[in-house]
């Protein structure tokens, strides 16, 4: 931080002594860097919610394929046992 600081400052003074067309490139381009920033950091939301809805989607179909599987056990189980007792 202290060296982005330094070179904001130097920056700052190498643009004291510059035409007012090279003023006006860097802020240009200072706005330029900015909206990338803000651009870059909005796409890094987006993706995060994106990546968020799908791990909750795969984590739903991921208990309802455990539901099944319980569910199929529990009938195999109870066959099971009607199996066994009918051959008594």
């Amino acid at each position: 931080m202290r060296s982005f600081l330094f070179a904001a400052a130097c920056a700052a003074l190498a643009l004291a002594g510059c035409s007012k067309h090279t003023e006006n490139e860097a802020a240009a381009t200072a706005d330029h860097a900015a909206n990338t920033a803000a651009s870059a950091a909005s796409d890094t939301v987006q993706n995060a919610e994106t990546a968020a809805a799908k791990t909750a989607s795969a984590a739903d179909t991921a208990a309802d394929a455990t539901t099944n599987a319980a569910a199929t056990a529990a009938r195999k189980a109870d066959a099971a046992a009607n199996a066994a007792a009918n051959t008594r």
